[in-house]
């Protein structure tokens, strides 16, 4: 393991996902055009889900563990998708159905946003994710692909704690499989202001999956096994916008009594 200082720390949160088919693409299988999915969620589908249940710049959503709590089953359906030509071809795919995972999460800071220190409040970015959590998310879930939607709930701790996998007692080893991509940060490039341009790597990380009792517990991307330089990204450089925070508005002329908006 490689070893890390962590400035902060949110606690647990704990939400169940689920949905009627999820397709968590292995990338060995989409040269052809057809696609075949793992057997389980990968850590950067998760991540996703989570990011859309409710995220900030401010932080960054992290996978702790997995929980598989229906049996794995698979379906192959034809897909009629278009061709460059204009005409249309049968493709292939293998879904997972009958979903369900019980995840549990937590928070840090993103430390690629120092203009964004004044909103490292914990306890306001917890209870917006608490709420989105009672809600069902922000924004649409999807489980590894468009077509397949899905849903999420909050859960309890003691709740995802007492909760029997499909999978007790039982032992299963994925081998290694895609776990996460590593984007090139935004404060090297926001160092480079005098430069229009900059070129950063986008890494994929994989690493051995196996899963324990139904357990699957998730290393964070820098620990996986294998990276991957895929190629070099050309960003933009960043111009950042002045942030105004809540606090500093509601002092301004227009909001005070008499005001414009009183």
């Amino acid at each position: 393991m490689t070893e890390r200082a962590e400035k902060f720390q949110s606690k647990p949160f704990y939400c169940r996902i689920f949905g009627d088919s999820a397709l968590f693409t292995d990338p060995s299988t989409k040269a052809g055009g057809e696609k075949f999915t793992y057997s389980v969620p990968t850590y950067e589908a998760l991540r996703g889900i989570i990011d859309a249940c409710y995220w900030k710049p401010t932080i960054s959503n992290i996978i702790d563990e997995c929980k598989i709590m229906n049996p794995i089953r698979t379906q192959t359906k034809g897909v009629l998708l278009p061709l460059n030509n204009g005409s249309q071809d049968r493709y292939y795919y293998t879904y997972l159905t009958d979903v369900c995972y019980e995840v549990k999460f937590h928070f840090i800071w993103n430390e690629d946003r120092p203009d964004l220190v004044s909103d490292r409040d914990e306890k306001k970015h917890t209870q917006i994710l608490l709420r989105s959590l009672d809600r069902g998310g922000r924004r649409d879930i999807f489980l590894g692909a468009r077509e397949c939607i899905g849903y999420i709930e909050r859960l309890s701790a003691s709740d995802f704690e007492k909760a029997n996998t499909a999978y007790e007692n039982q032992q299963l080893d994925f081998g290694i499989q895609f776990h996460s991509f590593n984007y090139p940060g935004l404060e090297k490039i926001r160092s480079e202001a005098g430069k229009k341009e900059k070129t950063e790597p986008l890494i994929s990380n994989f690493t051995h999956t196996r899963m324990v009792n139904g357990h699957i517990h998730f290393v964070r991307p820098e620990d996986c096994d294998i990276h991957h330089e895929i190629y070099q990204y050309t960003l933009s450089a960043l111009r950042m916008p002045k942030v105004e925070y809540a606090e500093q508005t509601i002092k301004e002329t227009e909001y005070q009594e008499g005001g414009m908006f009183t």
